[in-house]
């Protein structure tokens, strides 16, 4: 019996039936990731072999480059219907598994190793950044917010630091979705620059992986970045980015707190609240990941499968950087936030290009 005045609610069948109806509404776009990125690999083993067995001059083409290809000329040639996009946004969340996955391959050593330098270029990097981008805005006089958005962006880690300060800053629907169409195209633009230029240099694996890393904004292009150079310099940009993206909260926060001060957004009511919720708790896992390998908690075996699970997750995450790359969104935003975004992503892949050749001498002489 029930007490008088309490009642027992069954579970409401409607809210159950709208999460699975919530699940199935990702199925065609994640459908569609998974599908150019296989179809990538089938061009990338068939251009092979036709090089191999007509002595065709085809070019060497990665599934990876394919999958972003594919993705960008279904963007901007085709006008995707509605069903596919709340599927299409789960690339990120395909990145983010692909990362932690690769955590298993890094020992704490290796962590050390490469972290203590790439924290002390992250911290250069998020300065010269910040600064630049911040003198370009207000050069090219565009709108304050604007500039805050695109200094977080090139800074940190592109749209997830965007969409992370959206709200902090209270900034405007168009104000965010310009910076985001802008990270977007000069990321895909790195796509096609950074291996040509790394490889012209005849830049070492680890070197390229760093400045991949340190960069290209956006993680979903700086981890293809470096992985289009090869295995090893995907898996040090993996690692220089999730440093670099380690200090999202601290720079949201940061801007947060001035934009508070000009009474032009809402009040951080609690630091440490704050910076937990902006922090990106896949890094959490990712170390964690790394502590078990270190601790030698997996086998031989286990560490390959989840390399292989690593590399499978990657598969629709490469996919989606094309698909959501789209033309179109950056024209109609005017010309004055691309070529802040160019002046300034130029002159930052440049210095840090520099700096992390300077650095790999001295500590690689």
């Amino acid at each position: 019996m029930t007490a008088v005045g309490t009642s027992v609610e069954p579970p409401r069948a409607g809210s159950q039936q709208n999460t699975a109806r919530q699940a199935l509404g990702l199925l065609p776009g994640i459908a569609m990731l998974f599908g150019i990125g296989l179809l990538g690999k089938v061009l990338e083993r068939w251009f092979a072999h036709l090089r191999l067995q007509y002595h065709l001059p085809l070019p060497n083409i990665e599934y990876v480059l394919w999958a972003i290809i594919l993705g960008l000329l279904v963007a901007n040639l085709t006008r995707l219907p509605a069903v596919f996009q709340r599927g299409i946004a789960t690339y990120e969340l395909w990145l983010k598994l692909g990362i932690i996955l690769l955590g298993a391959r890094f020992l704490f050593s290796d962590l050390a190793h490469l972290g203590g330098l790439s924290m002390i270029l992250v911290v250069i990097e998020l300065s010269l950044s910040l600064t630049l981008m911040t003198f370009l805005g207000k050069w090219f006089n565009l709108p304050p917010k604007l500039t805050s958005l695109l200094a977080m962006g090139s800074s940190v880690c592109g749209v997830s630091a965007i969409m992370a300060a959206q709200g902090a800053i209270d900034s405007e629907e168009r104000e965010t979705s310009c910076a985001i169409a802008a990270i977007l195209a000069l990321g895909a633009l790195a796509l096609f620059t950074f291996p040509f230029i790394g490889h012209a240099l005849h830049m070492t694996d680890q070197a390229y992986g760093m400045w991949a890393g340190l960069a290209v904004d956006n993680t979903a292009e700086s981890v293809v970045t470096g992985a289009l150079y090869s295995d090893t310099a995907g898996n040090i940009a993996v690692l220089s980015k999730t440093a670099r993206s380690s200090f999202i909260g601290f720079v949201v926060l940061g801007y947060a707190i001035y934009w508070a001060s000009q009474s032009q957004a809402p009040k951080v009511q609690n630091k440490v609240v704050f910076l937990w919720q902006k922090f990106p708790k896949f890094i959490l896992a990712f170390l964690l990941l790394s502590l078990l390998a270190t601790l030698h908690a997996f086998s031989r075996a286990q560490i390959t499968s989840l390399s292989n699970l690593s590399r499978w997750a990657f598969l629709p995450a490469f996919a989606g950087v094309g698909l959501r790359t789209n033309l179109r969104d950056l024209l109609t935003q005017g010309w004055r936030p691309l070529v802040v975004g160019v002046l300034g992503e130029i002159a930052i892949a440049v210095i840090t290009l520099g700096l992390i050749l300077g650095a790999y001498r001295v500590v690689h002489p």
